[in-house]
């Protein structure tokens, strides 16, 4: 298995590739939708060896499917092939290789398409595409062989929760990217990989990695995780934001990959943004379960490595342990989840709280009651101030939405009975939202099934090439990760407190995942993780956030990044595209948490 992709294409250990001292890998896309001008601003800001996109999100896929029900030949992201117009030429000029996860659905047909473009600009690069992630036509092969593709979170298993799939992507690993550009592919573009999968093959190729090059192969993975995300890593989301010298034009990410599986975050000169410890430690933190991040490649310890600032906008990371993946491969599945609705209601004036449940009660008694729907949401979002001084000040938000199987239910009736109670209700109410029609909605299952049961295949010059899954043994010397004690002896000064929010000393950075929220929260000194390691417990959390009430909290401690890991399980319901909150995807959630008040030793503020 490790020597299988040895000697393929002009990698070898003579080759001039192997010989290179960095791979510089620079992302261009942490979303569809990120700046559309990012390409360009990679190609032509400094030299770079590979251009990456990542384009993909549980909601993209659901995204990709509508547009694929309406054409065929959709699926992929068309906006990764608009980029790719204005730098192709550029890109085969200077040698970049680009590699993207924009096929989405049908990574067969963007490279297609990117022949056409090709051949209509007169250029002739190699493309190559990888697949074998898309299991829909596999299910019921799947669960005949045994697989309960069993939800993640609470243990159900597909086949009886009754529901059925509209997509079903398998996270693919970096290998087949990494044979791909053996093969001499110029440009790459995949389906469902894991986003690290986009350093992690060219990485691989570049430096000739075995397939047990655990160590080597988690530092690529870190770094995949730290640039996945565009500007994240670069002062963008940043909860120092005062630090950050311009927000105009932020330069996005570069790895510079090493052999040893070091690498070092920068950013083009002369851009926007900033590259620190603290804004990578951030990103680093962002949506991950635990010290132990689970890739199909290998398993990464972010509680092993070591960040150090080498310079302006220069940060080194090294030290970072691996050890084999999981005999698992995550898959995300969506289905449809029915039809929802969501009116917006303004309360104003004095008691919000009594004037928001009388209307509750009378419009659920108008629409005949809660129990006909699958699901009620009703939350009242506080503006409102004492003695306010303008209108706005006054006002609160009651937010109603429901859900069901059944269009009717929650269409045009619902809206329009909302909107009858304007006349005939408590003073000062009006509508925000204009009455609409129900809207389908689609529910995240995650899964996981064998990884031998991956059929992961490369395509390039006409050839098909399988990628073995990795193979896992007991036998494999796994290099156990460092105990890092960085506060060990360090204790924080007992004397006066001052009560301040908990930003005024603690980074942020929260996201999703699936129906879970991820926060992490880190400190800048030594004795301020130690005053986050004692005090802020699963308790004290669920005393600052009361609104995650008794859900599961898991909690997580890297010491050396000075750094918590909260997982708050389902505070985002089904997922985002199914979720009620305000904000479904919980990117808000860490700066609720810094504008907390909490009594803190003067020490850590001066």
């Amino acid at each position: 298995m490790a020597g299988a992709y040895h000697g393929v294409g002009p990698v070898g250990k003579n080759c001039w590739y192997t010989r290179a001292r960095v791979l510089r890998i620079a992302n261009c896309s942490g979303f569809w939708g990120d700046r559309f001008s990012a390409a360009e601003e990679m190609v032509r800001g400094g030299p770079i060896d590979v251009l990456t996109g990542d384009y993909l999100a549980e909601l993209t896929m659901a995204i990709l499917h509508r547009t694929r029900q309406k054409n065929p030949n959709a699926g992929y992201v068309p906006t990764f092939l608009q980029q790719l117009e204005r730098v192709i030429g550029e890109c085969l000029d200077k040698k970049i290789r680009v590699v993207s996860n924009a096929g989405g659905l049908n990574p067969r047909g963007l490279a297609a398409e990117i022949d056409v473009l090709a051949a209509r600009l007169g250029l002739h690069p190699k493309v190559a595409w990888v697949d074998g992630d898309d299991l829909m036509g596999r299910l019921e092969e799947l669960t005949r062989t045994g697989e309960r593709l069993a939800h993640l979170d609470h243990g159900t298993a597909l086949a009886d929760a009754q529901v059925k799939p509209v997509t079903a992507n398998a996270y693919l690993g970096g290998w087949g990217i990494r044979e791909a550009l053996a093969r001499g592919a110029d440009i790459v573009v995949t389906g469902r990989v894991t986003d690290a999968a986009l350093v992690v093959g060219p990485a691989a190729w570049r430096f000739d990695w075995r397939r047990d090059d655990w160590d080597k192969l988690a530092g690529a993975v870190a770094a995949g995780h730290i640039i996945e995300c565009s500007a994240q890593a670069t002062g963008g989301n940043y909860s120092f934001f005062e630090e950050v010298p311009s927000f105009r034009r932020i330069g996005f990410p570069i790895a510079e990959m090493h052999e040893d599986g070091s690498f070092v975050i920068t950013k083009h000169p002369g851009t926007g943004g900033l590259v620190s410890v603290g804004t990578v430690t951030a990103q680093l933190l962002y949506e991950i379960q635990g010290p132990r991040y689970l890739n199909p490649d290998v398993t990464a310890h972010f509680g092993t490595l070591a960040l150090t600032q080498e310079g302006p906008d220069r940060v080194r990371c090294s030290g970072t342990r691996g050890e084999p993946p999981p005999a698992t491969t995550k898959v995300c599945l969506n289905h449809f989840g029915g039809w929802r609705n969501t009116m917006t209601l303004l309360l104003s004036g004095t008691d919000i709280e009594r004037k928001a449940r009388i209307v509750e009660d009378t419009l659920f008694e108008a629409l005949g009651g809660k129990a006909q729907y699958a699901h009620v949401d009703v939350r009242l979002e506080r503006m409102d101030r004492p003695d306010p001084q303008s209108n706005e000040e006054a006002l609160a938000y009651l937010k109603v939405t429901v859900m069901s199987p059944d269009a009717e239910r929650v269409g045009r009736r619902f809206a329009s009975t909302v909107v009858e109670q304007a006349l005939s209700s408590v003073p000062g109410i009006s509508s925000r939202t204009p009455p609409g029609d129900a809207t389908p909605y689609m529910v995240y299952w995650p899964a996981a099934v064998d990884s031998k049961r991956i059929e992961h295949r490369v395509h390039v010059a006409g050839e098909t090439v399988a990628i073995e899954p990795v193979s896992v043994s007991v036998n494999v010397n796994v290099n156990e990760p460092v105990n890092v004690s960085v506060t060990a002896n360090v204790k924080v000064d007992a004397g006066p407190t001052e009560k301040v929010p908990m930003g005024r000393v603690f980074g942020t950075r929260s996201g999703d995942k699936g129906g879970n929220a991820n926060l992490g929260i880190w400190a800048r000194t030594r004795p301020g993780y130690a005053w986050l390691r004692d005090q802020l417990t699963i308790e004290r959390l669920r005393a600052l956030l009361p609104d995650v009430g008794a859900l599961v909290i898991d909690r997580h401690e890297l010491p050396n990044l000075l750094a918590l890991n909260f997982v708050i399980h389902g505070l985002l319901g089904e997922g985002v595209a199914a979720s009620a909150r305000v904000d479904p995807q919980a990117k808000t959630l860490g700066e609720y948490l810094r504008a907390k008040l909490v009594d803190l030793p003067a020490a850590l503020l001066y």
